[in-house]
């Protein structure tokens, strides 16, 4: 019940329209009701025997249903059956056309106000669940896969959606509906409606069987989905390496292995869900002839019944089962509503673990230094991993250039990563002039800090939406400073629609020495006091590398930098380099001291890579 309740809250804004809904709703079922009994006056007036007349008067000695009525056949009659048989018959078309119309809008109005009430829900959920990824911290997306959080932000909302109108529409109109039904049929004869009540225990017990696997098996379904979700994501954002290895039939048949699994399931899944339909019409069915026979003794032999109202009453009675057969799947719709639910909620509960602090400061500016301070740090603390970066402690000045180098995995871009916090320290501090980072605000943190990843992040857009990401509205001047500094101007000229051009997915239209000196100018164009460039030369080539260096120079002066270095060439003219080994600082100090320490690691990197080059 807990994640109706809270699906349910996101409908609280909107509760005049679902209201409204809910009113059309109730108004549509007394008009079916009322267009529905409208065939008995109808049946009386075609089969009435030449020049008879009705004549029905209200009797204060009859029962309660039975005084219901003759007081309803009274009114109706005496309207529709005061002149001719003509007339009558042209009286109970017009009431009858009235009536469908009528019913017909307000069935309208109310399917227009539960869209409007479901799609609002859906876009405030979806909304919701993509807010709070951006909130979470890059340890989640490390252990999630991506198809599996897309598949939940579509495919479950859409589910929840389909749950939202069996809660609002087929739960009100379709007992609306039955209830309506009932008590007039109930009216004109309370022994054949008896009848007709039998089977409703017998399909309610049948239906919350089949509910409960029901439940099981959409939960199964929508991971399920996910998987094929995750599946197409990587292999479409990989397809490069995909066709490089030539493993296109593997990655075929993983994919049709995850649409075979769904398909079983789903299958599976059907199979139980129309189990109540054919079996709710079955017992009807026996029901229904059962009813036949009862009446038309009624009709015939004990003339009990006219036999317009044992038409009409059969006619009613009939119409009760459409709604029963609706009711017998909402039970399974909420059952996938609440799996899918649940799915939903396993992301917006997972906890903000990289938040503002309660008292929390906009960041201005670096005065005087930036220090680690004893600083640890592992990726999950509760499995006892080893620590990644261990007990580091360095100091740097205001405006001064920090290189750092190491072997793959001893914990470079994860000590950088700290600095921005995608990631907090597990012990120690980073402190900003003295102050503790965790003491500013996220976003003026980092508003400060520019990142050039070894990885180009890059959008389908336009070259220029791409540069001056997030502000359409930066002036095209400084976007042309910007790419001219990162020498991309040349090659951006070239491009068919210059700085209009799309890029396409992750930039893939443009070489990667082209995708790094856009993310360059993207960084020169946000012109932070703090710059990290994560090995940010690595995918160029010797003549781009020569010329982006003059500009990555030029960027980082009057700057605090922190730069990850692939090619020790390149840190010449750093302030100090920081030489990593296994998350630990092992040698400090400038290019040509370290030189000369011939046992150093800094030393052997440097030997290594020169006998390579």
């Amino acid at each position: 019940m807990e994640i109706f309740y809270r699906i349910y809250k996101y409908l609280i804004p909107y509760w005049r329209q679902l209201l409204l809904s809910v009113t059309f709703t109730i108004l549509f079922s007394l008009m079916s009701g009322v267009s529905i009994y409208l065939t008995i006056p109808l049946l009386e007036t075609l089969f009435a025997k030449s020049g008879e007349q009705f004549v029905i008067t209200a009797s204060q000695n009859l029962g309660f249903i039975a005084s219901i009525k003759a007081n309803v056949e009274l009114a109706l009659y005496n309207i529709i059956f005061s002149g001719t048989k003509e007339q009558a018959l042209l009286a109970i078309c017009i009431i009858l056309a009235i009536s469908y119309f009528l019913k017909n809008v307000l069935d309208f109005m109310q399917m227009y106000y539960m869209v409007f009430v479901e799609q609002k829900l859906m876009m405030n959920l979806r909304n919701n669940v993509y807010e709070h990824l951006h909130n979470l911290s890059l340890s989640y997306f490390s252990n999630e896969k991506t198809g599996h959080l897309i598949s939940r932000i579509t495919n479950d909302v859409n589910v929840v959606n389909s749950g939202i109108s069996a809660s609002f529409v087929t739960l009100v109109k379709q007992p609306l509906l039955i209830l309506v039904f009932l008590v007039m049929s109930l009216i004109i004869s309370w022994k054949l409606t008896l009848l007709a009540l039998i089977v409703f225990p017998f399909v309610m017990i049948i239906i919350s069987a089949l509910g409960l696997r029901v439940h099981r098996e959409s939960g199964i379904l929508q991971e399920l989905m996910a998987d094929i979700t995750s599946v197409l994501q990587e292999t479409i954002s990989n397809v490069k390496v995909v066709k490089a290895f030539a493993m296109e039939e593997f990655e075929k048949n993983r994919f049709m292995k995850e649409t075979k699994k769904y398909f079983n399931t789903m299958l599976k899944l059907t199979r139980i869900r129309n189990l109540s339909s054919p079996i709710t019409e079955l017992l009807s069915i026996v029901a229904a002839v059962i009813i036949i026979w009862y009446g038309g003794r009624q009709v015939l032999i004990t003339q009990e019944m006219r036999a317009s109202e044992f038409f009409g009453c059969l006619f009613i009675l009939f119409q009760i089962l459409p709604p029963v057969k609706e009711l017998a799947s909402v039970a399974n719709r909420l059952q996938e509503f609440s799996a899918a639910g649940k799915r939903i909620f396993e992301i917006l509960d997972t906890p903000i673990t990289i938040d503002n602090l309660p008292n929390a400061k906009n960041f201005v500016r670096i005065n005087d230094s930036i220090e680690f301070k004893n600083v640890s740090f592992t990726y999950n603390k509760s499995e006892n991993l080893t620590e990644v970066i261990k007990n580091i402690s360095f100091k740097v000045k205001k405006g001064e250039v920090i290189a750092i180098v190491g072997p793959s995995g001893s914990g470079k871009t994860t000590m950088v990563d700290l600095i921005p916090r995608f990631y907090d320290s597990t012990y120690g501090e980073i402190l900003f002039d003295n102050k503790n980072v965790n003491s500013f605000t996220l976003k003026s943190l980092r508003s400060h800090i520019g990142i050039v990843t070894q990885e180009t992040i890059l959008f389908n857009d336009t070259i220029k939406n791409n540069i001056a990401y997030g502000d359409t509205d930066f002036p095209m001047k400084k976007i042309i400073e910007a790419a001219k500094a990162a020498h991309a101007l040349e090659f951006i000229n070239e491009m068919p629609d210059k700085f209009e051009t799309i890029i396409g997915d992750r930039g893939v239209k443009l070489s990667g020495g082209q995708r790094q000196r856009i993310s360059i100018a993207r960084a020169i164009l946000k012109n932070p006091p703090i710059m990290i460039l994560d090995e940010a030369t690595s995918a160029l080539d010797t003549e781009s590398e020569l010329l982006l260096q003059e500009a990555i120079e030029n960027l980082m002066k009057n700057r605090t930098s922190f730069v990850i270095a692939h090619r020790l060439s390149t840190i010449r003219h750093a302030d100090k380099i920081f030489v990593l080994n296994k998350g630990k600082i092992v040698q400090k100090g400038k290019h040509s001291t370290l030189l000369k320490d011939e046992h150093g690691l800094y030393k052997k990197l440097y030997t290594m890579q020169f006998m390579n080059e």
